[in-house]
């Protein structure tokens, strides 16, 4: 039997952030993680093991992670928790008591009803290093591959699985558009695009009745009678929380089937166990909605949230923004915050500002790409409310400029004064600046 003050479950985005933010908060406590994983994969990191990475192997996190940081690791599944006895029991039939618990065990992909996916060479991003190992020699042998889903997983792994190699790729998504959920339309047209020109054959508004084959999958079957060819399909719509765990233990769960959390990520039900990650339950930020938004940066910050509050409150969730970003093609796409179809449906009036630069200046600095930034803003208050962005790298870093100009809920006026630093090989002109120029186009609208 182990001892410490606190006990974290899970060891992938939430778990390690939560056991060393704990730790640098109150340093005289112990703390102990217990994962049941070997090797810990980086989970975003997962379509990129199948074309620039080349192997699981480059995409884990290390333990000297948590060592250096003083908490001690502990190898072994948690199956059963006794809150009266507060102690944590592996299926070794170990146990770890804990004075605070915080869960994070994330989430699984999801199983759709879709006769076929128990035939061989049908996958789904699992965070299991020897299942992707077997999932990457499979495909380096594969001619016709299948992707159902065209949110950012299955663009990603469609983009990925024509780097060096001669297959066939289609996406089958449901949707009007590929990356519809968070992207607005005209960037998911120009992401559409840059697909199409890698090759990538688009099958949108479908969806997938059957995966064919006897034992092995050769095809999948849409709802219209169209049949696709397929040595291998790939499932990439989604996840669902991991609560197992939880519920034995009678914690309560939420509307979105996650373990029901306050403000301070302490469950509802037992005031010495804190939940982060894909298995808590989400609040928007915008509306205070219960939202199913689940991402590594959502959860990272939950993670910190948990771990200062354990002794004392400290913190409070704003949230979800909803940060998302990518590349497809050397061109990246990111946003933050509302779409503009998100935003009608949640009752705003609503105006946009646009605006097209390069992302140096002068534009024939080289490595210049064309920046598109667009900006979403309430009518009635001027409060920023979300913002799309495609071009070079710095989409995704000026997503996050977004999301923190969100959260400190900040007009199109305060934006239009924003204090930049700019630099000729690194940002856009201080003349034309994406972010001032969108929100000053705003404003004449306002």
């Amino acid at each position: 039997m182990k001892n410490a003050d606190v006990v974290v479950v899970g060891g992938s985005a939430a778990g390690p952030v939560a056991a060393i933010s704990s730790r640098r908060r109150y340093r005289d406590k112990s703390v102990i993680l217990v994962r049941k994983e070997e090797q810990v994969l980086v989970p975003c990191g997962i379509p990129y093991i199948f074309g620039t990475l080349g192997s699981p192997e480059k995409n884990l996190i290390g333990d000297a992670l948590l060592l250096n940081n003083g908490i001690e690791l502990v190898k072994g599944e948690a199956v059963e928790i006794d809150r009266q006895k507060k102690a944590v029991s592996l299926n070794d039939g170990d146990t770890v008591k804990y004075d605070k618990l915080v869960l994070a065990t994330g989430s699984s992909p999801i199983s759709l009803p879709i006769p076929g996916l128990e035939k061989g060479n049908v996958f789904a991003a699992r965070k299991d290093v020897a299942y992707l190992k077997n999932m990457l020699s499979v495909l380096n042998n594969a001619k016709d591959i299948v992707i159902i889903g065209g949110g950012f997983i299955g663009v990603e792994f469609a983009d990925e699985c024509k780097k060096g190699r001669d297959s066939n790729v289609t996406i089958v998504e449901l949707l009007p558009h590929c990356l519809q959920l968070a992207l607005d339309e005209e960037f998911c047209i120009e992401a559409e695009a840059v697909l199409k020109g890698r090759g990538i054959k688009l099958l949108v508004g479908s969806k997938v009745e059957a995966i064919l084959g006897d034992k092995q999958a050769s095809g999948v079957k849409l709802s219209g009678g169209q049949e696709l060819k397929a040595d291998v399909v790939i499932i990439g719509v989604g996840v669902v929380p991991n609560t197992e765990l939880a519920r034995k233990a009678g914690l309560e769960t939420g509307p979105g089937r996650a373990i029901a959390v306050d403000r301070y990520m302490r469950t509802t039900t037992d005031p010495d166990i804190f939940a982060c990650g894909d298995c808590a339950e989400k609040v928007s930020f915008f509306s205070g909605k219960p939202s199913r938004l689940m991402l590594a940066s959502i959860a990272g910050a939950e993670a910190r949230i948990a771990g200062a509050n354990l002794f004392h409150t400290r913190y409070q969730n704003p949230g979800a923004v909803g940060v998302f970003s990518t590349i497809v093609g050397g061109r990246a796409f990111a946003c933050a915050g509302l779409t503009q179809r998100a935003a009608i449906q949640e009752g705003y009036d609503i105006v946009t500002g646009e605006a097209t630069a390069a992302d140096t200046h002068p534009a024939g600095m080289p490595g210049s790409v064309s920046t598109r930034v667009k900006l979403l803003f309430s009518k009635d208050n001027g409060q920023l409310l979300g913002g799309g962005i495609s071009g070079g790298k710095s989409a995704a870093e000026m997503a996050n400029v977004v999301s923190a100009f969100i959260q400190n809920k900040m007009t199109a006026y305060d934006v239009s004064l924003f204090q930049m630093g700019t630099h000729p090989a690194l940002t856009a002109s201080p003349i034309v600046y994406h972010l001032v120029d969108a929100a000053e186009i705003a404003i004449k609208a306002m």
